[in-house]
């Protein structure tokens, strides 16, 4: 299986990505890893690629974050010890060799390569949107606990924080708006912030790009076990669908002012 892949009808301007879904390893890094699985499903975000599902346009990424986390920096990409990840032992006392974190770092190269090819052709035509869509764990006390407090805990965590307010913030409403209407509890940014794919997005494309962090509590999965439950992954993929036509419109309101002319600027990551 390729390690991520761009789907769907790229000729709108409204994408949604599951960079954490992966759960695949090329064998050299499988050989190496010393973490048990269930414990690396756990951190992972399963079922994220399920709920963009419906979208328009798509980026899937079938490798695991432990190989390259694609939404961090180039420097903290590569889980090298546990002060990276949570305090996980990834490799053991042997560690990572040097060659094998090179090849998973030329992985997250060619990644944002070739995003860059894919996302100029998007602000070529005026501003876009991006949906970086995630998921979190809510009962990390134990699988027999109660669930973490509803008050810190939103169903639906939506970050915005890099995102260039003075033009965007029509969409930004519209989407929040949307997911609300549809009985989603939306907070913005109570347990997370957006990290580097929003980041690299909004300084390659300023004024162009926009990145909206949807970070999804797992209500439809088991998170101790990775059991889905299949409706409510429906359902979640149907609201975000929902919110298309919406968003594509304030999106497309943007679009007639001047905005609209502004050209991406490629800058190194």
């Amino acid at each position: 299986m390729l390690p991520y892949e761009f789907v769907g009808d790229w000729s709108g301007q409204l994408v949604a990505t599951s960079v954490h879904a992966g759960h695949d390893l090329r064998p050299e890094i499988a050989d190496l890893m010393i973490l048990d699985e269930s414990e690396r499903l756990r951190e992972e975000d399963p079922f994220t690629d399920v709920i963009t599902s419906l979208m328009p346009a798509r980026l899937l990424v079938h490798r695991s974050r432990f190989e390259a986390d694609l939404n961090r920096s180039r420097d903290m990409a590569v889980y090298a010890g546990p002060e990276y990840c949570w305090g996980f032992d990834v490799w053991g006392q042997k560690g990572l060799p040097a060659d094998v974190m090179a090849r998973s770092l030329e992985y997250w190269d060619t990644f944002y390569a070739d995003l860059a090819d894919q996302l100029d052709e998007l602000a070529a035509r005026g501003p876009f949107v991006l949906f970086d869509v995630h998921s979190y764990n809510h009962r990390r006390p134990g699988p027999d606990q109660p669930p973490e407090p509803w008050t810190k805990n939103p169903e639906l965590d939506l970050g915005t924080g890099k995102v260039d307010r003075e033009q965007f913030t029509p969409v930004i409403d519209v989407l929040r708006d949307a997911m609300a209407s549809q009985g989603f509890d939306v907070r913005d940014e109570i347990k997370f912030f957006p990290k580097h794919l929003s980041d690299w997005v909004h300084r390659h494309y300023p004024g162009v790009g926009c990145v909206m962090t949807l970070e999804f509590k797992k209500t439809f999965m088991d998170e101790w076990t990775g059991e889905p439950d299949h409706d409510r992954l429906e359902a979640i993929a149907s609201a975000l669908r929902n919110t298309v036509e919406p968003v594509e419109a304030a999106l497309a309101e943007l679009s007639t002012g001047p905005s609209s002319q502004a050209s991406p600027e490629r800058i190194a990551s």
